[in-house]
């Protein structure tokens, strides 16, 4: 089978299970569309998670002053036009420009140039419970949403002026576009989700390693599509390539990195997730939500594929920094819904969501 959706396992979840969906999640679902819900739930399981994010992002966006690592976005706040373009920082240039175009039209005072990033925030939120909706339904849609929101790394990209929470948000939306490009892989899908790639590249260019996770999951389900997959990358990824060519100086395309250690690694889920504890909650939740089906395992390949990607090129070259993982992050938040839906607590939700008959 080229384009298998599931993994055949034993049963694991209640009587009824089948053994494709060995956790019962699709019971009650006409198969190839997913169960009825009513509109007001669907609104809800991503309005609630986007006012969230915009209510912690809000409440401490405008204060202290600049941190240490906005310091380059308020030199191109306040730089020339052809500063930014030959400062040399070519990962970064378009998000420089972006933040020079914003100063001009809403000021330099530190809460206008944290503005963009709250709401690149916020629409991730959205677009992260809207996603998980349409995979697993409102329940862990909303779940999902929440989780992210709460997430403490999620607050503070949403209140710095980087370009992090762009990166992230493009991440999110470049996933979305990659689903119904597979379900139905038409040129005009195939164009938007190269257009996002587009978008992804030119925020951050580390986070252009969601696309080794998105082919994992493209040559192990949707075989068939590889090869117009690859052509929408090719496309996707070219401004990026370009901006990177033509950078003069090669050792600012991304900022201070460093080779990994055995330290560092320990660190790393405190650094992603905010605390320490919080991030073996979620990777152990995470856990539990093992990519049984296609739905799970998109989100795992988000979660995990880029990390070993990143991991492993910082052996040849020092690239490791945790801050560049943050675009997985709604990865390892959903799969923690998942997994807390499969435990019971979204079940609540997603019998109240479901339309009578």
């Amino acid at each position: 089978m080229n384009d298998a959706e599931t993994m055949v396992l034993p049963r694991l979840g209640p009587a009824g299970a089948s053994v494709e969906d060995p956790w019962g999640e699709g019971r009650g679902a006409v198969p190839g569309r997913p169960p009825a819900v009513a509109p007001a739930w669907r609104v809800a399981a991503w309005l609630v998670p986007a006012l969230m994010m915009a209510a912690i992002s809000v409440a401490r966006a405008g204060g202290p002053g600049p941190r240490v690592e906005e310091a380059a976005a308020w030199r191109a706040a306040t730089s020339s036009w052809r500063d930014i373009l030959y400062a040399g920082d070519a990962a970064v240039a378009p998000y420089h420009l972006l933040i020079r175009a914003w100063a001009a039209l809403f000021g330099t005072s530190e809460p206008a140039l944290r503005v963009p990033s709250v709401l690149a925030m916020t629409a991730a939120a959205a677009l992260v419970a809207a996603t998980a909706t349409r995979m697993f339904g409102p329940g862990t849609g909303l779940l999902a949403g929440a989780i992210f929101a709460l997430l403490p790394t999620s607050a503070r990209y949403a209140q710095q002026a980087q370009p992090y929470a762009l990166a992230l948000l493009a991440a999110v939306l470049a996933t979305a576009l990659l689903l119904p490009a597979l379900d139905r892989p038409t040129p005009r899908r195939l164009a938007v989700y190269a257009g996002s790639v587009v978008a992804l590249g030119l925020c951050h260019v580390v986070a252009l390693l969601l696309l080794v996770g998105h082919g994992w999951i493209v040559f192990a389900f949707r075989r068939g599509v590889a090869a117009r997959w690859l052509a929408a990358v090719a496309a996707g990824v070219l401004p990026a390539a370009v901006l990177l060519w033509t950078a003069r100086r090669p050792a600012n395309w991304i900022g201070s990195v460093a080779h990994p250690n055995l330290r560092a690694l320990a660190e790393l889920p405190g650094q992603l997730f905010g605390l320490t504890a919080l991030g073996a909650v979620l990777l152990g939740l995470a856990l539990f939500s093992l990519p049984l089906r296609y739905s799970a395992a998109v989100y795992s390949a988000w979660a995990a594929v880029p990390p070993l990607a990143l991991l492993l090129t910082a052996q040849a070259t020092p690239i490791w920094e945790p801050r560049y993982l943050l675009f997985t992050l709604p990865a390892w938040a959903t799969l923690g819904a998942v997994a807390l839906a499969r435990l019971g607590g979204g079940r609540a939700i997603r019998l109240g969501a479901r339309t009578d008959g």
